[in-house]
C-alpha cells in the first residue's frame, strides 16, 4: 500500500515541480507533505527519493531535499538521445518482430485507446510504457532494449505530465497506429521515421506546454 501511495504522491510532486507550484529551491518537509496527502512520513521519503532519482530534486546532507528544476538543454538532449534510440528500435522491430508480437503490440495499443476514452492520463502512461517495451524487446537487441528502458524511465516523469495536455493521447495513439501499420508492412525507414518524430519534439514543447498550463489549467483534460 504504502508504495502505491508514495508513487501517488511522487506523481503529484512532479506535476507540481513542472507546473511551478513548487519553485527552485523550494524545501520539501516531510512533516508537511505527510499532513498534506494525510499518509505517514514513509511513503513521502520514498516520493521524494523518486524526484531526487530524477534530478527534480536534490537532497543535501543534513539540510534536507530541495526543488531542482531540469535543464532544458539537457531535457531536450535526453529526448533527442531517446528519438534516435526509438529510431533504431523501430528500424529492427520491423524487421525482426514476429507475428505473435505484433498482436500483443496491437492489444496494448488497444489498452491505450481505451484509455483515451476515459480520458485516464495515468492509465494511458502505464499502457503507453508497455507499448514501448514490447517494441524494445522485439528488436532482438537485449543491450539495445535494456538502454532503451533505462532512458525511458529516466524521461518517464516528463512524458507522462504531457499526457495531461488535451489531444496528446490522441496524437499518441495515432502514431501508434502508424507505427504498427509500417512494422506489419516490414517498412523499417518508415518505421524509424514515425518514432523519431513520436519522441523527438516532445523536449522543444516540454516548457511551453507547462508554461501554457500555468496560464491556462483548462488546457489540462479532467482526471
Amino acid at each position: 500500500m504504502d508504495v502505491r501511495r508514495a508513487d501517488r504522491i511522487a506523481d503529484a510532486l512532479e506535476e507540481m515541480v513542472f507546473t511551478g507550484h513548487l519553485r527552485e529551491g523550494q524545501r520539501l518537509d516531510e512533516a508537511t507533505l505527510a499532513k498534506k496527502f494525510d499518509v505517514s512520513r514513509t511513503p513521502i521519503r520514498e516520493a521524494l527519493q523518486r524526484l531526487v532519482a530524477a534530478d527534480l530534486a536534490r537532497q543535501l546532507p543534513r539540510r534536507g531535499v530541495f526543488v531542482q528544476q531540469p535543464s532544458s538543454i539537457t531535457l531536450i538532449e535526453m529526448f533527442e538521445t531517446m528519438a534516435e534510440i526509438e529510431g533504431v528500435c523501430g528500424r529492427l522491430a520491423a524487421v525482426r518482430m514476429t507475428s505473435a508480437m505484433q498482436k500483443e503490440l496491437k492489444d496494448c495499443n488497444a489498452v491505450c485507446k481505451e484509455a483515451l476514452t476515459a480520458n485516464d492520463c495515468e492509465a494511458y502512461s502505464r499502457a503507453n510504457e508497455e507499448f514501448h517495451f514490447i517494441l524494445y524487446q522485439s528488436t532482438g537487441n537485449a543491450f539495445l532494449e535494456a538502454e532503451a528502458k533505462r532512458l525511458f524511465s529516466r524521461l518517464k516523469p516528463f512524458r507522462r505530465v504531457q499526457f495531461k495536455m488535451r489531444g496528446r493521447m490522441a496524437a499518441s495513439v495515432s502514431e501508434h497506429d502508424e507505427l504498427i501499420d509500417a512494422i506489419s508492412r516490414g517498412e523499417d525507414t518508415r518505421a524509424a521515421d514515425v518514432l523519431r518524430g513520436h519522441i523527438g519534439t516532445q523536449g522543444d514543447r516540454f516548457y511551453p506546454q507547462m508554461a501554457q498550463l500555468r496560464r491556462d489549467p483548462d488546457l489540462r483534460i479532467a482526471s
